[in-house]
């Protein structure tokens, strides 16, 4: 089915485009046209101003719309998750299991492999983020679970067939070669939840380490004469730095320094959004424990932080007039850069020919999601 849209300002994934229309043909984008230039034959929907940039990727959802994935590691969570997360202009997530027994985890790869065989939309991989972490930064993770892995562990993850993987570990707890190992079966290793010094970041990154968890976050700080984790990340120009935005985790002056450090496209908006997103919950249970939302954060008894309760398009926003990051590149952090980071940016991230039909279409002023398209079928939000 051929159908076009326009009326609304087109940001490509590069620069933004006025007077210009989308063709959309099997959910694929087919070409982009100055408005005149659309054909007459072809179904047109008129979008009420506002804007129609790509997707939006999140690489870090925990939850959404009421439920936790670690909670109901299941395809009906999943399809909850999505649904919550579309309506913040998210088209393609990785569902996030954190730290928990061998058999939750499991059951979550076998709902997130059965998710993208049958095509649930919005599924593009998986995220396991724990739990081989130091409990010296093991945040609100439960320290029942976290160790370092085995062989048979690595085993199992490298037997993850048919879907994009990250998995977040902290690299001091890893044996020399297995980050090599995990990398060499295409999995994308991230360090996070880490205590490790500048030396064992470097030694990681040569055996493939590809990017940083929620960065300052739960990892050793940059110090006058130890680097640390952050320092490694900020100083690496390859890897990718995933970064919460939502004015609770990392104070706006640290993301501009990161944003400084390091080279444009390696910066990307992750939410790690728990199951009040989406809900009118404001609270919910991990390992037991009720986490309570207050003043927009999510908290733990302790009053460590659990998590965000917000979408991609307040990253978006809070990105924009909080920390001061240009538009256009706020809405390449949270698409074009992480498709580059899932190695999926000649499909995802551009509004151009040949390019998956993921849209979203919102307002910047009023900084509301209007439209969705995953591979070309709409949702109104």
């Amino acid at each position: 089915m051929e159908q076009a849209l326009s009326g609304a300002v087109l940001f490509d994934g590069d620069t933004f485009i006025e007077d210009h229309g989308v063709i959309c043909r099997d959910g694929q984008i087919e070409a982009v046209l100055p408005s005149h230039q659309l054909p007459a034959d072809v179904a047109t929907t008129k979008l009420e101003s506002g804007i129609l940039a790509p997707g939006f990727i999140d690489t870090q959802v925990n939850g959404g719309g009421g439920v936790l994935f670690n909670n109901a590691p299941s395809c009906t969570t999943l399809a909850t998750m999505v649904q919550a997360h579309r309506a913040t202009g998210t088209t393609g997530m990785l569902p996030t299991l954190i730290s928990d027994t061998r058999e939750v985890l499991c059951a979550g790869a076998g709902a997130v492999q059965r998710a993208v065989a049958e095509n649930l939309p919005g599924i593009l991989g998986l995220h396991i983020e724990g739990p081989f972490f130091n409990p010296a930064r093991r945040g609100t993770h439960n320290e029942q679970y976290l160790h370092p892995p085995s062989s048979e562990e690595i085993d199992w993850l490298c037997s993850l067939r048919g879907v994009k993987v990250i998995l977040t570990l902290a690299p001091e707890q890893t044996r020399p070669g297995q980050i090599k190992t995990l990398s060499d079966a295409g999995i994308l290793v991230c360090a996070g939840h880490s205590d490790a010094r500048g030396a064992e970041i470097r030694a990681a990154l040569e055996e493939g380490l590809v990017g940083f968890t929620h960065l300052y976050n739960a990892m050793r700080p940059l110090q006058s004469r130890e680097p640390g984790v952050v320092g490694a990340a900020l100083d690496d120009p390859d890897s990718w730095c995933g970064i919460i935005v939502d004015g609770h985790h990392v104070d706006p002056v640290s993301v501009r320094v990161a944003l400084a450090a390091k080279p444009a496209g390696k910066m990307i908006l992750v939410t790690d959004a728990m199951a009040t997103v989406g809900s009118d919950d404001k609270s919910f249970q991990l390992y037991g424990e009720t986490i309570c939302e207050t003043g927009g954060r999510l908290v733990n008894a302790e009053g460590r932080l659990a998590g965000s309760a917000i979408g991609m398009l307040d990253a978006v926003r809070i990105s924009c007039e909080t920390v001061g990051v240009a538009l256009e590149e706020s809405l390449r952090m949270a698409s074009l850069y992480p498709a580059g980071l899932l190695q999926l940016d000649r499909a995802l991230g551009r509004l151009r020919p040949g390019y998956r039909a993921d849209m979203v279409h919102f307002d910047a002023r009023g900084w509301r999601v209007h439209n969705t398209w995953i591979a070309g079928e709409h949702c109104a939000h």
